[in-house]
């Protein structure tokens, strides 16, 4: 098995912008974590940036604030930057290709939102042939309320986790995958 850690959006929109993450708590801490142990056992990080490109948008418009990915992420070490502009983090990038370039086999998904561009990103994986770890409390969310309704933070995140793990992937904590990669699993 030759993973990849893909850390999706950890952007600051998600800290000081309009979509403050709420759930779960130490969400951020575990992205840390989880990209430190992919360093300590030679498992490449791949930071994923989102760039919105509709008229007039303010979250996620390039070289905004919200924009740029948190810089104590950033400080960490990282393969490279993948710049998307849709939920899926293969839609229009070269994603695929330096995973394959690296032999990858398996996907390590955390990042924001769990039911956005995490969920996404790990389906399109699947249907390209990855396998993919989904790590629960490395992934995050908030409380949504549109047109369809409102849902906790704490709902809508369990109900994307419960989903992935019906077909999608294995849904595992930073401990857990942590302890993988140490052989404790």
């Amino acid at each position: 098995m030759k993973r990849a850690l893909l850390v999706i959006d950890v952007q600051e929109e998600y800290f000081t912008g309009a979509l403050p993450v709420t759930y779960p708590a130490n969400n951020f801490s575990n992205i840390l974590a989880a990209v430190d142990t992919a360093s300590e056992h030679r498992v490449p990080v791949i930071l994923i940036r989102h760039e919105a490109t509709q008229p007039g948008a303010t979250a996620f418009a390039r070289n905004s604030r919200g924009w740029a990915i948190r810089e104590e992420l950033l400080a960490k070490d990282h393969l490279c930057i993948v710049d998307k502009k849709m939920p899926g983090s293969f839609t229009g990038t070269g994603l695929e290709e330096i995973l394959k370039n690296l032999d990858v086999d398996t996907l390590v998904i955390c990042g924001y939102m769990t039911q956005m561009c995490c969920d996404t990103t790990a389906r399109q994986a699947v249907h390209l042939g990855f396998a993919v770890e989904f790590l629960s409390d490395a992934t995050g969310t908030l409380t949504v309320e549109n047109e369809a309704g409102k849902i906790a933070a704490g709902d809508l995140h369990r109900a994307i986790l419960i989903t992935q793990a019906m077909r999608f992937s294995q849904v595992i904590t930073t401990r857990e995958w942590t302890g993988r990669l140490a052989g404790r699993e």
